[in-house]
């Protein structure tokens, strides 16, 4: 089976580069941080609907949403790319572009992959072409952070019992994620009587019984097998140099690709905050996400699934075979549920979640051909002219 798409196609989606990168300096300037996507979320809606897309909506989760032939309970393939970025930010950040790279914060992670999507939708759209089966394209929020994968949960429940492949386009090319790494994410909170720091000597303090905490965390040996980590990302509290702290707080997390030892390190994170508890001092503790593991999945449905993107791949991109590793991502979601899914990377960058991030334009010429050949794949019943 041949997956490289007619010639017409690829002079057009060639043709179509300057208005790609266009896009992508565009929502760049559109700023999105996690669970604030409004923005970029009314932008998309609009800029599908002016290129021609019927029926695209935006729920509750403020994904942008649009469907083709899913009417009744067809079977759909879900492809997605995240609005949101890692940055906080409400005002545009700054853009720059230069040698050929295009540097702004957020722009590969993952603007550069949600501009490739709406491009293949105004393409598809603009054609006339009719998938196979149900399509979805989304335009997802929720990606990043504390966004605990918010989007991709509402798609999937939105079309539970349905989804026979679902596609992340994020992160660079020749990088796959084909295995989820879940996470538990907490907010620590830890609180003593203080106190003046000469009257009151002796006195509880929140600072110093968090830093044994943190330390007899640090302490914790992880499971063998897969990968196991842990971190403190943050720590805030205290009042002044004179004054015994009163309350700190700090964010943990613990991360694994293996199911088995997420459950294991919450017993360890659970008994060590019983164990301080027993000293005598509150210790509140808020669980901010979670996102989960693998699931019970079909391996040779999955096995086949990853050949198939790893042939595209290879062939738009010089015969470059793509890495598959472990990784947290939307595709968290589907793993969990046991459905066939990948994410997949449609640019050669950097510096991703860092303010220095850059995108190579040239490599937009590689991720957006491989991206409409595993879209158009889809097609291939309806429409037989669409590969050579």
């Amino acid at each position: 089976m041949s997956y490289k798409l007619n010639a017409k196609i690829l002079q057009d989606l060639a043709a179509e580069h300057e208005e790609l990168v266009a896009l992508l300096k565009t929502m760049c300037k559109i700023t999105a941080p996690s669970n604030h996507e409004e923005k970029r979320a009314e932008f998309c809606k609009q800029w599908l609907e002016d290129m021609g897309a019927q029926g695209v909506y935006i729920d509750d989760a403020l994904n942008v949403i649009y469907p083709i032939n899913c009417e009744g309970n067809k079977s759909v393939n879900i492809f997605s790319a995240h609005t949101d970025t890692v940055f906080p930010d409400t005002e545009p950040m700054p853009m720059r572009e230069e040698n050929g790279k295009l540097y702004c914060p957020g722009v590969g992670d993952d603007t550069a992959s949600l501009a490739t999507l709406m491009m293949a939708a105004k393409y598809i759209t603009k054609h006339g072409y009719r998938p196979d089966q149900g399509l979805v394209l989304v335009c997802n929020s929720g990606e990043e952070g504390f966004g605990n994968l918010k989007g991709a949960k509402a798609f999937m429940e939105a079309y539970k019992g349905r989804v026979n492949t679902m596609v992340s386009f994020d992160g660079a090319l020749d990088h796959f994620v084909n295995y989820a790494v879940g996470s538990t994410r907490y907010k620590i909170e830890i609180k003593t009587e203080g106190g003046h720091s000469f009257a009151k000597f002796g006195n509880k303090n929140a600072i110093a019984y968090m830093a044994s905490l943190i330390d007899t965390l640090y302490r914790v040996q992880v499971p063998k097998g897969g990968k196991t980590t842990y971190n403190v990302g943050a720590i805030h509290g205290g009042t002044s140099v004179n004054t015994i702290a009163q309350q700190v707080e700090m964010l943990f997390e613990y991360r694994s690709d293996v199911r088995e030892h997420l459950a294991t390190m919450m017993d360890f994170f659970d008994s060590i905050i019983t164990s301080y508890r027993k000293m005598g001092i509150e210790v509140n503790v808020e669980i901010l996400g979670i996102r989960p593991c693998m699931g019970d999945m079909d391996k040779a449905a999955q096995a086949a699934f990853e050949k198939k993107l790893a042939d595209i791949m290879q062939l738009y991109n010089a015969g470059k075979v793509p890495t598959f590793e472990s990784g947290s991502t939307d595709a968290n979601i589907p793993f969990s549920q046991g459905v066939t899914a990948c994410t997949v990377g449609v640019y050669t960058g950097g510096g991703a979640h860092t303010r220095e991030e850059w995108v190579e334009l040239e490599s937009l010429k590689v991720g957006y051909p491989f991206a409409m050949a595993l879209i158009l794949d889809g097609f291939r019943k309806n429409h037989s002219d669409l590969f050579e």
